[in-house]
């Protein structure tokens, strides 16, 4: 006898990794849903993609205009160049997505409905007009742009992270709510592609709240200086208003003082919230509440339920949600099976693409922080990338790395601020998950290339636990 799983949200990239996974088992029958119109998901449509296009554009005029051997006039950013280029490719990566998923749906034992999944009650899913009654049942439905609850958002105008790659003109000043990974990566391309005068509203002292402080310092310093933005530390935004002329007016608390801020635009990149609205939750047993989701990605409130990506509120990074999904699969047959259910486990590895890609930062593993945090016995070795005289003769001699190492020898992180942190982190990734001795690591990157910053870290490490 077949079990049936109905995956809703089978575009994005937590759901077609359960797809792919439980398609192979010929006990299953599989019914995939999604609405997407066009199909694609998070990442390709409105997120990982087209984010990385158009910052592209804006790095190439930053690079011109950060280096003084250049002379002429500095070229304009064309946005509706930038943006009919991020629309052809993100159209040919959706593609290509929705052929995969319709791969899977000629598969025998698969059915694919290209219609909104509700659920009417525990384990019932209403399909358009079809009414389903699935052993099992995997969410994947993704996030959206989540707006504060600010006094005064309802009447102004906020633009998201989505309106933000989609617009080909802008006002000349924005006032910014969020900075975490979006906000870091966006701002940059609305200073410099857009040219707008911008401020924005950090809650804590530095950003990159993940990493060691001087590297949301060493963030913090390039932004105002490079780019000329302001960012409000320590400062909480208390209420909006439209101002007379159509632009808005943002009242903040700063050091105990309530001050105002005008501008053209107010940009929301507070952060995202689970796409989970037109479910019908209310429906089931399912309460969406923290922690609503174990590490098995089962659902608290009902074991026949699996929920996978942004929209279990854990970690929405797509290698994650793709890992997560891969997890779901096996302990949907797992579970099926009557056998003990697999924790998804894995090492923080997260890259931002802040300075437009030019100073990205990257995370692997332990931060000097989180291992204190632990009790791991460790030593930590930092290194300006101005060290090195290849970041120099780039032009690109900003920022620092840092390595966490065990007393025994153990790389147990890495922080990269700086030029090629983003190509760093893979190699940091297999030296830190297969748990490498700093000592077994050959001394030996090709000169001059910018990994000779982790050969100076792993020397000056060797040399910290011989101490």
């Amino acid at each position: 006898m077949s079990t049936h799983v109905a995956v809703v949200g089978v575009y994005g990239s937590a759901g077609v990794a359960v797809a792919e996974r439980l398609a192979d088992d010929p006990d299953i029958e599989l019914t995939l849903v999604d609405d997407g119109d066009p199909g694609g998901g998070l990442c390709i449509l409105r997120g990982c993609m087209p984010s990385k296009e158009v910052l592209s554009a804006a790095e190439h005029r930053f690079a011109a205009r950060h280096d003084d051997r250049l002379s002429g006039p500095l070229p304009d950013v064309d946005l509706e160049a930038v943006v009919a280029r991020k629309d052809e490719h993100v159209s040919n990566f959706a593609a290509h997505r929705r052929a995969a998923v319709n791969d899977l749906a000629e598969r025998d034992g698969v059915t694919f409905l290209r219609d909104t999944a509700r659920f009417v009650d525990d384990g019932r899913l209403a399909v358009g007009d079809r009414t389903l009654d699935p052993d099992y049942v995997v969410i994947a439905t993704g996030s959206t742009p989540n707006l504060p609850s600010l006094p005064g958002i309802d009447d102004v105008e906020a633009s998201t992270s989505a309106d933000v790659l989609d617009a080909t003109a802008f006002g000349d000043s924005g006032v910014v709510m969020g900075f975490g990974y979006i906000g870091m990566e966006l701002v940059p391309y609305l200073s410099e592609a857009a040219g707008m005068d911008l401020t924005v509203i950090e809650h804590d002292a530095r950003p990159l709240d993940e990493a060691d402080d001087p590297f949301g310092d060493a963030l913090l310093e390039h932004y105002r200086d490079a780019f000329d933005i302001d960012v409000l530390t320590r400062t909480t935004e208390r209420r909006v208003e439209p101002t007379d002329d159509g632009g808005v007016r943002l009242h903040v608390d700063r050091d105990g003082e309530e001050t105002a801020i005008e501008a053209d635009r107010l940009f929301a990149f507070t952060g995202r919230r689970p796409t989970l609205d037109r479910l019908g939750l209310e429906e089931t047993r399912l309460d969406p509440g923290r922690g609503w989701v174990d590490d098995a990605m089962q659902a608290r409130d009902d074991d026949r339920v699996f929920v996978v990506g942004d929209a279990n509120r854990k970690e929405p990074i797509l290698h994650v949600a793709k890992e997560q999904g891969a997890t779901a699969a096996e302990n949907v047959l797992r579970h099926r099976d009557g056998d003990a259910l697999v924790d998804y486990e894995n090492v923080h590895h997260h890259v931002v693409f802040s300075g437009l890609g030019v100073l990205p930062f990257a995370r692997v593993g332990h931060s000097a922080a989180s291992a204190e945090a632990v009790g791991v016995d460790h030593r930590v070795v930092t290194r300006e990338a101005a060290s090195d005289g290849v970041f120099k003769t780039k032009n690109v001699p900003e920022g620092l790395a840092r390595l966490v190492v065990g007393t025994d020898g153990t790389i147990l992180g890495y922080q990269g601020l700086h030029y090629h942190a983003d190509a760093m982190a893979k190699t940091m990734q297999i030296l830190v998950e297969t748990g490498t001795d700093v000592r077994d690591v050959p001394d030996r990157a090709y000169h001059p290339t910018t990994p000779e910053i982790l050969d100076g870290l792993f020397r000056e490490a060797v040399a910290a636990i011989g101490e």
